[in-house]
């Protein structure tokens, strides 16, 4: 692309507020008389960047269609200051902003009668988040960190908590969970004595869905009856080896002394069952046909335990732990995926092998429900016993033949794949970013794996897609 057009582009987001005007209209059930359907008035929404030498900006676009046209971000869009991670949750958008170490700046969106995107009145300040999910109006964000010190041990070792923010999307509302309420320890959460996180929330009925990602002993674990949770293996390694002595490291690779980093048991699955929202009251369900249930890119968790369009619920393991150093944290599992089956507390017999369905051996990094019992995973180009591996395709997993499609018809240049989906019209719709040209959404028929090239946006990056209704 050539830098005089990325300037253009960049000098034409100034605006805000602008976009194009006519809405369209959707069929919707109306509750009241199923048999008098409703209209929903829309747009689909684009959360795209413009970038060049000199800055970047993000512009929200709104279009009629996702097959078809050009949209462009030159004095048309709302600009705004961008997302770590774009949520679109019942015809809100929530743009969660992850800042190291600070609270991050999070603001929402709005389609206005008049077909225009809008900013909210509340602006947020949520705690670092590593994962997130939805349930029922809330867009929950949440991390572990420290507990309060009313739980410190002798030693003066603070346990690991659970921090959950909510999002009310409705309301406009946020609030926090009270980290002094022991029922949001997260040391010896599934009973090997290691703090864990959680990773995403898939809504099924009334009840919630997590993935448990072990994170090794913390201070406060590691001392618990003088080393009581330290590990010996059959063969004599002694965990104990791994504590750090001493405080160190930085950012997301920050240690303490005390801390062994990274699980003992890397050859196990958990998934936290809730009863609702407020993930206190819990049972666990355990397989070891599979490592741990989430997708990793450096602090982020990404959610890889769904449900499909029946209530099964699948959980998939990328088996992120074959990139540990140590060979007793490093796992020997496939990635693959198991079943919790629909109503069900416990795994069932259910496993496939993504790993040996796959090109090479690779891994995945994230996933997300296509319609059906179809999945779309954005697959590694290479296993992680080599190096430079990257997340740049695409492949249909098919949980009830326990088939994988590798996607086609996709660019041969892509750059980056977006961070959100949506599922319409038995099609998956995926932003997909390209080297020197304008990113555009691809529409995959999960049946055929077959990708078709959907309306183009004349901008750097498109991170993020959905569908608003607009509110009077």
């Amino acid at each position: 692309m050539k830098k005089s057009l990325l300037m253009r582009l960049v000098m034409g987001v100034a605006i805000p507020g602008m976009a194009l005007g006519a809405c369209s209209d959707k069929v919707d059930v109306n509750p009241d008389n199923p048999d008098q359907p409703t209209q929903k008035v829309g747009r689909y929404v684009f959360a795209t960047t413009v970038q060049n030498s000199n800055g970047s900006g993000a512009v929200l676009v709104t279009g009629e269609s996702l097959d078809e046209g050009v949209l462009t971000t030159s004095n048309n869009g709302l600009t705004n200051a961008g997302a770590t991670q774009w949520v679109f949750h019942k015809d809100y958008l929530y743009a969660l902003q992850y800042n190291q170490g600070n609270d991050g700046t999070t603001r929402s969106y709005i389609l206005g009668s008049d077909g225009l995107m809008s900013e909210r009145s509340k602006v947020y300040s949520i705690s670092r988040f590593t994962s997130y999910g939805t349930y029922d109006d809330d867009i929950l964000t949440m991390s572990t960190g420290t507990a309060s010190n009313t739980q410190n041990d002798a030693k003066g070792n603070s346990p690991k908590t659970l921090l959950v923010t909510y999002l009310n999307v409705k309301d406009q509302t946020s609030s926090e969970n009270d980290t002094s309420n022991p029922a949001y320890n997260m040391e010896n959460y599934v009973g090997n004595g290691e703090y864990v996180t959680l990773s995403g929330a898939e809504q099924v009925g009334s009840r919630l869905f997590s993935g448990i990602v072990p994170m090794g002993l913390s201070p406060y674990g590691s001392a618990v009856d003088n080393g009581r949770w330290i590990r010996k293996t059959d063969d004599g390694f002694d965990f104990k080896d791994l504590i750090h002595t001493e405080n160190g490291g930085s950012g997301s690779g920050s240690y303490s002394a005390g801390e062994l980093v990274g699980t003992q048991y890397p050859d196990e699955c958990w998934v936290g069952i809730y009863i609702n929202g407020d993930l206190t009251k819990k049972k666990l369900a355990h397989t070891n046909k599979i490592s741990s249930p989430c997708g990793r890119f450096r602090s982020q968790y990404y959610q890889t335990v769904w449900a499909d369009d029946k209530g099964d619920v699948y959980v998939f393991s990328p088996s992120y732990a074959k990139t540990m150093s140590n060979k007793y944290q490093r796992t020997e599992l496939d990635a693959g995926v198991c079943r919790i089956p629909s109503g069900s507390d416990t795994f069932d017999d259910y496993y496939c092998s993504i790993e040996k369905l796959s090109k090479n051996g690779a891994s995945f990094m994230r996933c997300w429900p296509a319609g059906g019992s179809y999945f779309l995973m954005v697959m590694y180009d290479r296993p992680f016993s080599e190096s430079g591996y990257a997340a740049t395709e695409l492949a249909i997993f098919d949980a009830s033949g326990k088939t994988l499609k590798y996607v086609e018809g996709l660019p041969s240049n892509v750059s980056s794949i977006g961070k959100t989906v949506l599922v319409e019209n038995g099609k998956v719709y995926i932003p997909i970013n390209v080297e020197n040209e304008y990113p555009a959404i691809y529409g995959i028929n999960p049946a055929t794996a077959q990708a078709q090239k959907g309306v183009t946006i004349e901008a750097t990056q498109i991170t993020g897609v959905g569908y608003l209704t607009s509110q009077k």
